[in-house]
């Protein structure tokens, strides 16, 4: 890092001003200039295109697996280097465990895309979503609904708190959905993030123009934004309501999604008295969330909701917790738990939004806004002058109804209690803050978890349910997974990022597309009924997957089906179901002629149809899904099936690759009594025959 001036990394260079000045970047605990930070002279529109053109190119070439892939080499090019990572993150004034969240919870975040990239999502450029619509009686006309991506560039907006896990949180869906990335992270902090982005270019993975970073203000981004771009803001609620109303989103189509700051709420269930495992793991979760990153999180307790009868002695318990837990001081320092606020700026924020707290009703009663004595680097103790550092702070609200314990958000060590006396009025009192990223109830009584999480859901855009069973696992409170949806509605801003597949998806757009069978198969990568199929004389189970393609079928010869058959599959298997076995009951049944055959003797019977017994390509059949039972059989009909290679998967990793086969058995008026898929597992590449003399 060069500690003159923070670089950019743009059009595939790192780029710095040339001019020396720019803003003065301190060490949270020591004052001590870290960088400075400027863009003046940066071609920010330069930037843009260049990640529309090459960035867009590079990254088109690869299919969603491909992208998967480099996301889990992006990973490990990461943990290789994250001690790099670790001692910056000091200088932020991020704990060890700070550091841990955000560092390791960043590359977490890769790894979690790149498997479920490579689960969930074809190995392919365009993503189907939903099943065929039918749009005529003879399925010559069809509509399917496709994601494709986004033909611009992913603009992301970072906060200070979070200067490796946010941009990554980011980066992950947006490169796996095929668009390029442009990181803007905040000043504070943005050190880090730039040393991040310099271990990703040394690792020499990233295609071209796929990820740039941009070290400084960007105050005329949106004037250069257009159709086919994406922004995505985390930051305050004023910010993003001023950004949104900028005409390139307004009218020029830019997407723009929003995690902003959000009064958040802990509900303690009025079953949780003292001395109660979910009293003990309530204020355990209180305490860390508000000395966890000194406070500096999205989703941290704003807002202690407790019954009025337990009020006391949660605050008691809160101080003797933090009393015990929490050293504050300077996180190289052996034993600190909990460092300073990432500025001076921030921790006179803070103390400012402290005394707006009070000013609104609240007093507080742990805690103090004086400078607090701390553990400095040396391990001694004393007054550190320059640095921001802030006490954890709890004050108290006797009336629920304050207006500021609701709107004034104290961004550090800062949480607010109020009581309340009934179920109807916690949730109230949660639905006050016009919209959170997360609320905690914490109780053992089902029906009052249910009570609460119906109210409070509409409010929330996650919600965590702790109780004795799970405090050991929970993940917390505070922390958002990327398998889940983190944002929130309302004040929260009203974005959903992460949230698995949903993420890459909001990268991408959901086009209806009508056509024939053979027009949808040739968009989607997925065989429709109705389009061609080869039915040569050789069968697809003797087809590596190099050869094997799609609409590759094999029609059997039809088999009779006997009430011999019936009964002794009924007897072999102990399924002696009345509709199998007993004529008048059978028949009695609205559903069915007669005595039937099972409808899993008529898929084992379509397998020994269409296999081929002898070793070759095929390696394994691994499951069936969709199966639909829709016409009876009864003895005396026969059944015949048509098995058509519906989508061909290779893995990136394996030898071999997944094959779904549409599966559909007919009896001998040609009827359709089942349909189903198949999956193989198949080969890359056939075996080299043996050759003897």
């Amino acid at each position: 890092m060069n500690t003159e001036i923070l670089p950019s990394y743009v059009r595939g260079d790192w780029w710095t001003p040339a001019v020396a000045g720019g803003t003065a970047v301190r060490d949270a605990s020591t004052g001590e200039v870290v960088t400075h930070v400027s863009t003046e002279g940066l071609d920010l529109g330069g930037a843009l295109e260049y990640a529309r053109t090459v960035g867009q190119q590079s990254l088109a070439a690869l299919t969603f697996h491909q992208r998967a892939l480099l996301l889990k080499q992006f990973a490990l090019a990461l943990t290789e280097r994250k001690d790099e990572l670790y001692a910056l993150s000091a200088r932020t004034g991020a704990t060890k465990t700070d550091s841990w969240v955000d560092i390791d919870g960043g590359i977490g975040v890769l790894f979690s895309y790149s498997g479920k990239g490579r689960r969930e999502l074809p190995n392919s450029t365009v993503h189907v979503d939903g099943p065929i619509e039918p749009l005529s009686k003879d399925g010559s006309f069809l509509g399917r609904h496709v994601y494709t991506t986004l033909p611009g560039v992913a603009v992301q907006i970072n906060a200070f708190n979070f200067p490796v896990w946010g941009p990554l949180e980011k980066l992950a869906p947006a490169f796996l959905a095929g668009m390029p990335t442009v990181i803007k992270p905040a000043t504070p902090t943005g050190y880090l993030t730039e040393a991040m982005v310099r271990i990703l270019v040394e690792s020499n993975l990233l295609p071209e123009g796929s990820v740039q970073l941009v070290s400084g203000s960007v105050p005329n981004l949106f004037d250069h934004l257009r159709l086919g771009d994406l922004v995505g803001f985390t930051g305050s609620a004023s910010t993003a309501e001023m950004l949104r109303a900028h005409p390139a989103v307004q009218t020029g189509g830019v997407r723009f999604t929003a995690e902003t700051d959000s009064i958040n709420a802990s509900i303690l269930g009025t079953d949780a008295v003292e001395g109660t495992p979910e009293f003990d793991a309530y204020v355990r979760q209180l305490v860390v969330e508000m000395t966890t990153k000194a406070g500096q999180k999205c989703t941290a307790i704003r807002r202690a909701v407790v019954p009025t009868a337990v009020a006391d002695a949660v605050v008691d318990a809160v101080r003797s917790r933090i009393e015990a837990k929490t050293v504050i001081g300077d996180p190289r320092a052996e034993g600190v738990t909990m460092g300073p606020l990432a500025s001076a700026a921030q921790r006179d924020e803070v103390r400012r939004q402290v005394q707006k707290l009070v000013d609104g009703g609240g007093r507080i009663v742990i805690g103090t806004t004086d400078a607090p004595e701390v553990r400095l680097a040396d391990g001694t103790t004393g007054a550190a002058t320059d640095g921001a550092f802030v006490s954890p702070v709890l004050l108290r609200f006797d009336r629920s109804d304050a207006d500021a314990v609701h709107a004034v958000e104290a961004f550090g060590p800062v949480s607010s209690l109020i009581t309340y006396d009934t179920i109807a009025e916690a949730a109230d009192i949660v639905a006050r803050g016009g919209g959170s990223l997360v609320t905690s109830i914490a109780t053992h009584d089902p029906a009052q978890a249910v009570a609460l999480a119906t109210r409070i859901a509409p409010f929330n855009g996650r919600m965590l349910l702790l109780d004795r069973d799970d405090a050991r696992s929970s993940t917390g409170h505070g922390s958002p997974l990327p398998g889940l949806v983190h944002g929130g509605p309302g004040r929260a801003g009203g974005g959903e990022e992460l949230g698995g597949i949903r993420a890459v998806l909001h990268h991408m757009q959901r086009t209806a597309v009508q056509g024939s069978p053979e027009m949808l198969t040739a968009l989607t990568g997925i065989w429709h009924a109705g389009a061609n199929a080869n039915t040569g004389d050789r069968h697809p189970f003797r087809k590596a997957l190099s050869e094997l393609r799609i609409g590759d079928r094999i029609s059997s010869d039809a088999r009779e089906v006997t009430l011999d058959d019936i009964e002794t599959f009924a007897h072999f298997t102990g399924d002696t179901f009345y509709a199998h076995m007993d004529e008048e009951s059978a028949a009695a049944n609205p559903f069915f002629p007669g005595r039937v055959a099972h409808g899993y003797l008529l898929v084992s019977w379509a397998a020994g149809l269409f296999v081929d017994p002898e070793p070759g390509p095929v390696l394994a059949n691994y499951g069936l899904e969709n199966l639909r039972f829709i016409t009876p059989v009864s003895p005396g009909d026969s059944i015949r099936v048509d098995l058509t290679a519906k989508q061909i998967t290779p893995r990136e990793t394996d030898e071999y690759g997944e094959v779904r086969w549409d599966a559909v058995i007919r009896n001998q008026d040609d009827e359709i009594v089942a349909t189903y898929d198949v999956l193989t597992l198949v080969t890359k590449e056939a075996a080299a025959e043996v050759v003897t003399a």
